[in-house]
Protein backbone atom coordinates (compact mmCIF):
# COMPACT_ATOMS: atom_id res chain seq x y z
CA UNK A 1 0.00 0.00 0.00
CA UNK A 2 0.66 3.84 -0.79
CA UNK A 3 0.41 6.14 1.98
CA UNK A 4 1.68 9.50 3.48
CA UNK A 5 2.80 9.57 6.75
CA UNK A 6 3.63 12.97 7.26
CA UNK A 7 4.10 16.10 5.17
CA UNK A 8 6.17 19.47 5.97
CA UNK A 9 5.35 22.62 3.60
CA UNK A 10 7.54 26.10 3.87
CA UNK A 11 6.29 28.97 2.01
CA UNK A 12 4.24 26.79 0.15
CA UNK A 13 1.06 29.03 -1.38
CA UNK A 14 -0.70 30.45 1.56
CA UNK A 15 1.31 28.18 4.19
CA UNK A 16 4.53 29.88 6.10
CA UNK A 17 5.83 26.82 8.00
CA UNK A 18 3.26 23.60 9.29
CA UNK A 19 3.58 19.85 9.26
CA UNK A 20 1.11 17.28 9.45
CA UNK A 21 0.87 13.34 10.40
CA UNK A 22 -1.78 11.21 8.98
CA UNK A 23 -2.40 7.87 11.23
CA UNK A 24 -5.71 6.59 9.12
CA UNK A 25 -6.33 5.49 5.75
CA UNK A 26 -9.10 7.91 5.70
CA UNK A 27 -7.99 11.81 6.72
CA UNK A 28 -11.03 13.79 6.62
CA UNK A 29 -9.45 18.22 6.12
CA UNK A 30 -12.00 20.24 7.47
CA UNK A 31 -12.07 24.69 7.40
CA UNK A 32 -13.92 27.54 6.15
CA UNK A 33 -13.09 28.67 2.36
CA UNK A 34 -9.29 29.77 2.38
CA UNK A 35 -7.65 28.05 5.35
CA UNK A 36 -5.59 25.80 3.05
CA UNK A 37 -7.73 22.68 2.51
CA UNK A 38 -7.21 22.32 -0.95
CA UNK A 39 -3.60 23.55 -0.68
CA UNK A 40 -2.35 20.83 1.40
CA UNK A 41 -3.98 18.17 -1.31
CA UNK A 42 -2.26 19.96 -3.90
CA UNK A 43 1.08 19.87 -2.25
CA UNK A 44 0.37 15.86 -1.99
CA UNK A 45 -0.05 15.91 -5.27
CA UNK A 46 2.90 17.81 -6.28
CA UNK A 47 5.19 15.82 -4.07
CA UNK A 48 4.00 12.72 -6.67
CA UNK A 49 3.81 14.86 -9.81
CA UNK A 50 6.81 17.22 -8.97
CA UNK A 51 4.12 19.92 -10.06
CA UNK A 52 0.92 21.65 -8.84
CA UNK A 53 -2.40 20.35 -9.64
CA UNK A 54 -4.20 23.41 -10.14
CA UNK A 55 -1.17 26.30 -10.71
CA UNK A 56 0.83 25.73 -14.21
CA UNK A 57 3.26 28.95 -13.28
CA UNK A 58 5.52 28.12 -10.37
CA UNK A 59 5.58 31.72 -8.82
CA UNK A 60 1.61 30.66 -8.02
CA UNK A 61 2.74 27.73 -5.66
CA UNK A 62 5.23 30.49 -3.90
CA UNK A 63 4.14 32.58 -0.39
CA UNK A 64 3.14 35.96 -1.27
CA UNK A 65 6.58 38.17 -1.01
CA UNK A 66 8.61 34.74 -0.77
CA UNK A 67 11.18 34.05 -3.12
CA UNK A 68 10.56 29.84 -3.23
CA UNK A 69 9.02 27.13 -1.15
CA UNK A 70 9.92 23.61 -0.06
CA UNK A 71 7.79 20.56 0.58
CA UNK A 72 8.75 17.46 2.64
CA UNK A 73 7.23 14.19 2.87
CA UNK A 74 7.72 10.77 4.23
CA UNK A 75 5.50 8.31 2.29
CA UNK A 76 5.66 4.06 2.68
CA UNK A 77 5.52 2.59 -0.50
CA UNK A 78 6.34 -1.66 -0.28
CA UNK A 79 6.30 -1.20 3.43
CA UNK A 80 9.45 0.68 2.89
CA UNK A 81 9.65 4.53 3.84
CA UNK A 82 10.38 6.95 1.39
CA UNK A 83 11.00 10.23 1.51
CA UNK A 84 10.65 12.58 -1.15
CA UNK A 85 11.83 16.71 -1.34
CA UNK A 86 10.78 19.07 -3.36
CA UNK A 87 12.29 22.79 -3.32
CA UNK A 88 11.76 25.45 -5.74
CA UNK A 89 14.02 28.88 -5.07
CA UNK A 90 14.47 31.70 -7.14
CA UNK A 91 12.95 29.48 -10.02
CA UNK A 92 15.33 26.86 -9.92
CA UNK A 93 13.53 23.60 -9.16
CA UNK A 94 14.77 20.75 -7.88
CA UNK A 95 12.71 17.38 -6.39
CA UNK A 96 15.20 14.32 -4.40
CA UNK A 97 13.65 11.20 -3.71
CA UNK A 98 15.44 9.62 -0.55
CA UNK A 99 18.07 12.56 -0.74
CA UNK A 100 18.80 11.33 -4.49
CA UNK A 101 17.79 14.48 -6.80
CA UNK A 102 16.36 13.57 -10.12
CA UNK A 103 17.96 14.35 -13.31
CA UNK A 104 15.03 14.30 -15.08
CA UNK A 105 12.15 15.05 -12.67
CA UNK A 106 9.78 12.46 -15.71
CA UNK A 107 11.30 9.97 -13.86
CA UNK A 108 9.28 10.37 -10.87
CA UNK A 109 6.08 10.36 -12.53
CA UNK A 110 4.60 7.41 -11.84
CA UNK A 111 6.31 5.74 -8.92
CA UNK A 112 3.79 7.63 -6.45
CA UNK A 113 0.61 7.40 -8.27
CA UNK A 114 -2.05 9.59 -7.13
CA UNK A 115 -5.53 10.91 -8.19
CA UNK A 116 -7.09 14.33 -7.75
CA UNK A 117 -10.83 15.08 -7.98
CA UNK A 118 -11.52 18.74 -7.92
CA UNK A 119 -13.72 21.64 -8.63
CA UNK A 120 -11.64 22.47 -11.85
CA UNK A 121 -12.32 19.33 -13.16
CA UNK A 122 -15.55 20.23 -14.83
CA UNK A 123 -12.96 21.48 -17.82
CA UNK A 124 -12.24 17.89 -18.70
CA UNK A 125 -15.87 18.39 -20.35
CA UNK A 126 -16.72 21.89 -20.50
CA UNK A 127 -13.49 23.00 -21.96
CA UNK A 128 -11.18 22.58 -25.26
CA UNK A 129 -9.48 19.79 -26.13
CA UNK A 130 -6.14 20.97 -24.25
CA UNK A 131 -8.03 19.90 -21.02
CA UNK A 132 -8.85 16.75 -22.75
CA UNK A 133 -5.31 15.76 -23.72
CA UNK A 134 -3.84 16.77 -20.14
CA UNK A 135 -6.35 14.27 -18.23
CA UNK A 136 -4.90 11.70 -20.35
CA UNK A 137 -1.79 12.08 -20.76
CA UNK A 138 -1.52 12.95 -16.53
CA UNK A 139 -3.20 9.03 -16.62
CA UNK A 140 -0.63 7.27 -19.14
CA UNK A 141 2.16 8.80 -17.96
CA UNK A 142 1.91 6.34 -14.89
CA UNK A 143 1.17 3.96 -16.37
CA UNK A 144 3.43 3.53 -19.18
CA UNK A 145 6.94 3.92 -18.94
CA UNK A 146 9.03 6.07 -21.87
CA UNK A 147 5.29 7.56 -22.76
CA UNK A 148 6.26 10.84 -20.78
CA UNK A 149 9.71 11.31 -22.70
CA UNK A 150 7.98 10.79 -26.17
CA UNK A 151 5.85 13.18 -25.43
CA UNK A 152 8.33 15.83 -23.78
CA UNK A 153 10.27 15.09 -26.77
CA UNK A 154 7.17 15.58 -29.29
CA UNK A 155 6.58 19.11 -27.79
CA UNK A 156 9.92 20.48 -27.65
CA UNK A 157 10.07 19.27 -31.63
CA UNK A 158 7.00 20.72 -32.50
CA UNK A 159 7.81 24.04 -30.86
CA UNK A 160 10.74 23.75 -33.18
CA UNK A 161 9.53 23.21 -36.25
CA UNK A 162 6.67 25.87 -35.55
CA UNK A 163 9.63 28.46 -35.00
CA UNK A 164 10.52 27.30 -38.79
CA UNK A 165 7.68 28.00 -40.23
CA UNK A 166 7.82 31.43 -37.96
CA UNK A 167 10.74 32.35 -39.38
CA UNK A 168 10.07 31.00 -43.25
CA UNK A 169 8.97 34.85 -44.30
CA UNK A 170 12.34 35.95 -43.97
CA UNK A 171 14.53 33.21 -45.41
CA UNK A 172 16.58 33.18 -48.49
CA UNK A 173 17.35 29.30 -48.65
CA UNK A 174 14.28 26.29 -48.55
CA UNK A 175 13.67 25.10 -45.17
CA UNK A 176 12.17 21.65 -46.31
CA UNK A 177 15.24 19.50 -45.75
CA UNK A 178 15.49 21.22 -42.16
CA UNK A 179 11.23 20.34 -42.03
CA UNK A 180 12.46 17.03 -43.20
CA UNK A 181 14.70 16.11 -40.06
CA UNK A 182 11.55 17.16 -38.16
CA UNK A 183 8.66 15.37 -39.48
CA UNK A 184 10.77 12.15 -39.01
CA UNK A 185 11.20 13.07 -35.39
CA UNK A 186 7.52 13.89 -34.73
CA UNK A 187 6.49 10.97 -36.15
CA UNK A 188 9.06 8.73 -34.13
CA UNK A 189 7.79 10.34 -30.75
CA UNK A 190 4.30 11.04 -31.96
CA UNK A 191 3.04 7.52 -32.77
CA UNK A 192 4.42 5.58 -29.58
CA UNK A 193 2.00 8.08 -28.16
CA UNK A 194 -1.06 7.73 -30.56
CA UNK A 195 -0.91 4.04 -30.63
CA UNK A 196 -0.74 4.08 -26.38
CA UNK A 197 -3.60 6.24 -26.13
CA UNK A 198 -5.79 4.30 -28.87
CA UNK A 199 -5.19 1.04 -27.33
CA UNK A 200 -6.07 2.50 -23.34
CA UNK A 201 -8.75 3.99 -24.61
CA UNK A 202 -10.38 0.86 -26.55
CA UNK A 203 -10.42 -1.04 -22.72
CA UNK A 204 -10.67 2.16 -20.49
CA UNK A 205 -14.55 2.99 -21.18
CA UNK A 206 -16.02 -0.35 -19.78
CA UNK A 207 -13.90 0.83 -16.48
CA UNK A 208 -15.66 4.19 -16.34
CA UNK A 209 -19.62 2.45 -17.54
CA UNK A 210 -19.48 0.33 -14.42
CA UNK A 211 -18.53 3.24 -11.91
CA UNK A 212 -21.04 6.16 -13.78
CA UNK A 213 -23.53 3.20 -13.05
CA UNK A 214 -22.99 2.87 -9.53
CA UNK A 215 -22.78 6.34 -8.40
CA UNK A 216 -25.85 7.17 -10.69
CA UNK A 217 -27.86 4.01 -9.44
CA UNK A 218 -29.06 3.62 -12.62
CA UNK A 219 -28.18 3.07 -16.08
CA UNK A 220 -27.32 5.27 -18.60
CA UNK A 221 -24.85 4.80 -21.72
CA UNK A 222 -21.61 6.71 -21.49
CA UNK A 223 -18.71 6.30 -24.05
CA UNK A 224 -15.99 8.43 -25.48
CA UNK A 225 -14.74 8.51 -28.92
CA UNK A 226 -10.88 9.40 -29.73
CA UNK A 227 -10.63 11.67 -32.32
CA UNK A 228 -7.37 11.81 -33.82
CA UNK A 229 -5.79 12.30 -37.30
CA UNK A 230 -3.92 9.73 -37.14
CA UNK A 231 -6.34 7.12 -37.54
CA UNK A 232 -7.38 8.73 -40.82
CA UNK A 233 -3.72 7.81 -42.68
CA UNK A 234 -0.35 7.24 -40.76
CA UNK A 235 1.40 10.00 -39.65
CA UNK A 236 4.05 10.54 -41.89
CA UNK A 237 1.58 10.79 -44.97
CA UNK A 238 -0.25 13.61 -43.16
CA UNK A 239 2.62 15.85 -42.53
CA UNK A 240 3.78 15.21 -45.80
CA UNK A 241 0.62 16.05 -47.46
CA UNK A 242 0.23 19.05 -45.08
CA UNK A 243 3.40 20.40 -45.79
CA UNK A 244 2.37 23.79 -48.01
CA UNK A 245 -0.82 23.97 -45.73
CA UNK A 246 1.38 24.45 -42.81
CA UNK A 247 4.29 26.59 -44.63
CA UNK A 248 0.92 29.04 -45.15
CA UNK A 249 -0.16 29.02 -41.78
CA UNK A 250 2.99 29.33 -40.20
CA UNK A 251 2.39 26.40 -37.84
CA UNK A 252 1.95 22.87 -37.28
CA UNK A 253 -1.72 21.67 -38.58
CA UNK A 254 -1.29 17.62 -38.13
CA UNK A 255 -0.87 15.38 -35.45
CA UNK A 256 -1.40 13.86 -31.51
CA UNK A 257 -1.23 17.84 -30.50
CA UNK A 258 -4.58 18.32 -32.26
CA UNK A 259 -6.00 15.06 -30.46
CA UNK A 260 -9.68 14.79 -28.95
CA UNK A 261 -12.16 12.67 -26.95
CA UNK A 262 -15.98 13.26 -27.32
CA UNK A 263 -17.73 12.33 -24.52
CA UNK A 264 -21.42 11.04 -25.24
CA UNK A 265 -24.36 10.03 -23.07
CA UNK A 266 -26.66 8.09 -24.80
CA UNK A 267 -25.09 8.43 -27.79
CA UNK A 268 -25.47 12.59 -27.63
CA UNK A 269 -22.48 14.69 -26.87
CA UNK A 270 -22.33 15.17 -23.17
CA UNK A 271 -20.63 18.56 -23.48
CA UNK A 272 -24.36 19.68 -24.59
CA UNK A 273 -26.86 17.67 -23.76
CA UNK A 274 -26.09 16.35 -20.71
CA UNK A 275 -27.43 18.10 -16.99
CA UNK A 276 -25.27 18.92 -14.19
CA UNK A 277 -25.70 16.12 -11.93
CA UNK A 278 -25.11 13.93 -15.26
CA UNK A 279 -22.01 15.69 -15.73
CA UNK A 280 -20.91 15.35 -12.11
CA UNK A 281 -21.62 11.51 -12.22
CA UNK A 282 -19.56 11.18 -15.06
CA UNK A 283 -16.30 13.12 -13.85
CA UNK A 284 -16.18 11.04 -10.61
CA UNK A 285 -16.71 8.00 -12.66
CA UNK A 286 -14.07 9.16 -15.09
CA UNK A 287 -11.93 9.58 -12.12
CA UNK A 288 -12.64 6.41 -10.20
CA UNK A 289 -12.29 4.84 -13.24
CA UNK A 290 -8.53 5.97 -13.66
CA UNK A 291 -8.07 4.90 -9.92
CA UNK A 292 -8.80 1.36 -10.88
CA UNK A 293 -6.85 1.34 -14.37
CA UNK A 294 -3.61 2.81 -11.97
CA UNK A 295 -4.19 0.31 -9.01
CA UNK A 296 -4.78 -2.96 -11.65
CA UNK A 297 -1.32 -1.83 -13.48
CA UNK A 298 0.87 -1.12 -10.41
CA UNK A 299 -0.69 -3.86 -7.82
CA UNK A 300 -1.15 -1.39 -5.23
CA UNK A 301 -3.70 1.42 -4.70
CA UNK A 302 -2.51 5.05 -5.48
CA UNK A 303 -3.36 7.98 -2.86
CA UNK A 304 -6.87 9.66 -3.76
CA UNK A 305 -7.29 12.85 -3.15
CA UNK A 306 -11.48 14.46 -2.93
CA UNK A 307 -11.32 18.10 -2.87
CA UNK A 308 -14.89 19.42 -1.77
CA UNK A 309 -17.04 16.39 -2.74
CA UNK A 310 -19.88 17.41 -0.61
CA UNK A 311 -20.52 20.48 -2.61
CA UNK A 312 -20.36 18.56 -5.91
CA UNK A 313 -22.38 15.53 -5.30
CA UNK A 314 -25.89 15.21 -3.80
CA UNK A 315 -26.23 12.93 -0.54
CA UNK A 316 -27.43 10.00 -2.52
CA UNK A 317 -24.09 10.01 -4.74
CA UNK A 318 -21.94 10.94 -1.87
CA UNK A 319 -23.11 8.19 0.28
CA UNK A 320 -22.17 5.89 -2.74
CA UNK A 321 -18.71 7.34 -3.08
CA UNK A 322 -17.83 7.10 0.89
CA UNK A 323 -19.11 3.00 0.97
CA UNK A 324 -16.46 2.63 -2.25
CA UNK A 325 -13.73 4.28 -0.71
CA UNK A 326 -14.04 2.20 2.64
CA UNK A 327 -14.08 -0.75 0.24
CA UNK A 328 -10.39 -3.28 0.36
CA UNK A 329 -9.20 -1.87 -3.11
CA UNK A 330 -8.93 1.32 -1.74
CA UNK A 331 -5.85 2.42 0.00
CA UNK A 332 -5.14 6.17 1.59
CA UNK A 333 -7.86 8.66 0.64
CA UNK A 334 -7.62 12.52 1.50
CA UNK A 335 -11.05 14.28 2.09
CA UNK A 336 -11.94 18.21 2.22
CA UNK A 337 -14.85 19.75 3.56
CA UNK A 338 -15.53 23.00 5.02
CA UNK A 339 -18.45 21.08 7.52
CA UNK A 340 -16.34 18.69 10.42
CA UNK A 341 -19.83 17.66 11.11
CA UNK A 342 -21.03 16.38 7.77
CA UNK A 343 -17.63 14.08 7.52
CA UNK A 344 -18.26 12.56 11.26
CA UNK A 345 -21.60 12.09 10.37
CA UNK A 346 -20.56 10.74 6.48
CA UNK A 347 -18.51 8.27 8.31
CA UNK A 348 -20.61 7.76 11.29
CA UNK A 349 -20.90 3.89 10.68
CA UNK A 350 -17.32 3.31 10.87
CA UNK A 351 -15.66 6.24 12.83
CA UNK A 352 -12.25 4.81 13.90
CA UNK A 353 -11.41 4.72 10.52
CA UNK A 354 -10.88 8.93 9.67
CA UNK A 355 -8.70 10.51 11.28
CA UNK A 356 -9.97 14.42 10.90
CA UNK A 357 -7.59 17.43 10.96
CA UNK A 358 -8.93 20.78 11.50
CA UNK A 359 -7.10 23.52 9.37
CA UNK A 360 -8.03 25.92 12.32
CA UNK A 361 -5.57 24.26 14.87
CA UNK A 362 -2.09 25.19 14.76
Amino acid sequence: MLSVSKISLTQFKNYSHRSFRFTSRIVGITGRNGSGKTNLLDAIYYLCFTKSYFSTAENQNVQYTMNGFRLEASLQRHQKEEKIVCTVKDGKKDVALNDESYEKFSRHIGQFPAVMIAPDDAEIILGGSEDRRKWLDALLAQLIPGYLDHLIAYHKILQQRNSLLKAMITMTHSPDPLLDVFDEQLVQHGVPVFEARKQFLETFIGKVQDRYDYLAGKHETVAFRYQSQLLEQPFAALLAANRLRDKQMQRTTQGIHRDDLLFLLDEHPMKTSASQGQRKSFLFALKLAQYEAIRAHKHFPPILLLDDVFEKLDQERVSRLITLVQGPDYGQVFITDTHGDRLRAAFADNPEVIQLISMQEE
